[in-house]
């Protein structure tokens, strides 16, 4: 019967996909027209066109799944804000939960998106339609040998948010980089617990392009009680309970205006002041799973 649901599921979200991508091809069509006025207002109309997307699929969900929520933190939250978010990352399962939780409750979530994954079917071209930044991120080591190439991410990433200006967004940003796995815990020997060290790049670079435009960071903390559940595992039904927790912090003045990659005193603070949230954020993962049950 889990395979069963699960392959149900599977179908009911692709015909979800199929049903609203035609529309977002079409409207961000027309946003290439001459007209600042005609793209503005396809901009919002594609946002709309997203949101029901993921009515649809939270209704999917709530039809298919019996999931526990336990969500604190998102009752009042400011619906016209620019907000900065982060998160802990533990499986793809994150994003739905993201977008189940803030869902018309802020501006609509951007995610910063790997170059490549523009070619993923489907998706790639919504996610295009949709503003997200697609980054191809230079490393240090790619830079000492390229020096050409200093700002060249920085700019496309300004280039990128200037969509984002024209109405309240949400920009998020999983700064652990990666998903959350023993493994990967071990090799970094990451100091927490429950996450992965946190990369402050990522968060330097969004503050660069847009520090003067976004007012707020929002932290969540995600919780699978009974472990991290694969997208399959969803499907299937063997997600049983989510728990989240929203925390708003005022962005300080300091951070938004800083080179993090040739001044080291700004590089330096901006990593303490990330570990400092997640030393916090750890912390509450141990509570929370302590309380459900699970240390």
């Amino acid at each position: 019967m889990a395979t069963l649901r699960g392959i149900v599921t599977l179908l009911l979200l692709g015909l979800n996909i199929l049903v609203w991508v035609l529309p977002l091809y079409v409207v961000a069509l027309l946003r290439l027209l001459p007209g600042e006025r005609l793209r503005v207002a396809c901009a919002r109309l594609l946002v709309r066109i997203a949101q029901n997307w993921i009515d649809g699929n939270k209704l999917i969900l709530r039809l298919t799944q019996d999931i526990s929520w336990d969500v604190e933190g998102v009752d009042e939250l400011p619906a016209r804000d620019w907000y900065l978010v982060t998160c802990n990352h533990q499986s793809w399962v994150d994003i739905l939960v993201l977008q189940g939780v803030f869902n018309r409750r802020i501006p609509f979530l951007k995610f910063f998106l790997k170059q490549q994954l523009i070619w993923v079917p489907l998706l790639g071209w919504a996610w295009w339609a949709l503003d997200f930044p697609f980054m191809r991120r230079h490393s240090r080591e790619y830079l000492e040998r390229h020096p050409e190439a200093r700002g060249q991410d920085l700019e496309a990433t300004r280039r990128a948010c200037e969509h984002f200006r024209h109405q309240p967004t949400s920009v998020m940003n999983f700064i652990e980089g990666t998903r959350f796995t023993p493994a990967k815990h071990d090799a970094q020997g990451s100091p927490y617990r429950h996450l992965l060290k946190p990369r402050a790049g990522g968060i330097a670079f969004v503050l660069g392009a847009m520090g003067d435009i976004l007012h707020r960071l929002l932290d969540v903390t995600i919780v699978y009680p009974g472990g991290a559940p694969s997208f399959w595992d969803l499907c299937c039904g063997r997600l049983q309970r989510v728990i989240v927790r929203v925390h708003v912090y005022e962005i300080p003045a300091w951070a938004k205006h800083g080179d993090y990659q040739e001044d080291n005193a700004f590089r330096a603070r901006l990593q303490a002041w990330l570990g400092e949230l997640w030393r916090a954020k750890d912390e509450e993962i141990e509570r929370l799973l302590a309380g459900a049950g699970r240390a």
